[in-house]
């Protein structure tokens, strides 16, 4: 069994090395020292008595021999995790799992669900990277990125954990304030009159809007737009205006009063919460496991 754990930590410092074309960024990535991330690349090589890459000082890059094996190596690994996870018969789960997720969703609601899978497996490491942007999940060696999305990446695999429902919301304090005014939002093309905050991810901002078999699609001239949904959310209890909010960020604050619903009969189109990871990538019993947990967390935990 030790040197077939030997060979399989070769096969994954071999494949992280193709991905990150560098020894010291593997060596970073995989927690390990940079002879280390030598010592397996040349068990890599004695084992399949081929040398699987070109070393120059300024890169590396696959041989010929390497480029034909590599998908080979990747479906031996699979198969090797799939193998050892059977005949560890503690169940335990250990290592590092790399995820991404926005900042919004990370906050409210990854965080008691990571905690959650923390508990019942003490030995597995959890490192996210939060951030709006869609992360390369190959280059920066991410396992799992949870993603809201109508249409996700094709070259990634996912699978939905949950949908996500949005809001249209505005403080009592702004609600208070242009109704003697502006007057009282009663149908979506009214919100044309009104300051409405706008997440920048597109040029124009329309919300698409429906009540049963109705369609309204509202155009929006955004004096504030901001490309964070946090951001936007802490702006809209400040009394800036009217907002489209996930109910995973808002709910809290309608409940308590701090945001009113507005115009609660038409809904904005709901989109798909995933968790995502590369075609490119076996998939560990870690992230297996945990993607299973974070379905059954949000099933369980509605926000």
């Amino acid at each position: 069994m030790g040197e077939i754990m030997d060979r399989v930590t070769a096969a994954k410092v071999f494949i992280d090395v193709v991905q990150s074309r560098s020894f010291s960024r593997t060596a970073d990535r995989l927690n390990m020292s940079r002879p280390m991330v030598t010592r397996y690349i040349e068990t890599m090589e004695d084992w399949l008595k081929i040398r699987l890459l070109h070393r120059t000082t300024r890169k590396i890059s696959l041989t010929s021999a390497g480029e034909a094996c590599l998908k080979d190596v990747e479906l031996w690994l699979e198969q090797a995790d799939d193998f050892i996870s059977l005949v560890n018969t503690s169940d335990e789960l250990s290592g590092v799992v790399r995820i991404t997720s926005s900042m919004s969703f990370g906050f409210s609601q990854l965080m008691p669900a990571i905690q959650d899978f923390m508990d019942q497996h003490p030995n597995v490491h959890i490192d996210i990277d939060l951030e709006d942007s869609a992360a390369d999940l190959t280059e920066k060696s991410i396992d799992l990125a949870i993603r809201i999305a109508s249409n996700p990446d094709p070259s990634l695999i996912g699978k939905p954990i949950a949908v996500c429902e949005s809001v249209l919301v505005a403080s009592p304090i702004y609600l208070e304030k242009v109704r003697q005014t502006i007057g009282d939002i009663q149908h979506p093309q009214d919100l044309i009159n009104h300051d409405c905050l706008g997440y920048k991810n597109l040029a124009r901002h329309i919300w698409h809007l429906s009540q049963h078999d109705q369609f309204e699609s509202v155009s929006l001239d955004c004096r504030l737009s901001i490309n964070e949904a946090t951001a936007l959310l802490h702006a809209t209890l400040n009394g800036m205006g009217v907002c489209l909010q996930p109910t995973y960020l808002a709910n809290r604050y309608i409940k308590d009063g701090s945001l009113c619903h507005v115009l609660p009969e038409w809904k904005p189109k709901d989109l798909t919460i995933y968790a995502l990871y590369s075609s490119r990538k076996h998939l560990s019993p870690n992230v297996r496991a945990l993607i299973d947990h974070l379905d059954s967390y949000f099933a369980k935990h509605p926000w």
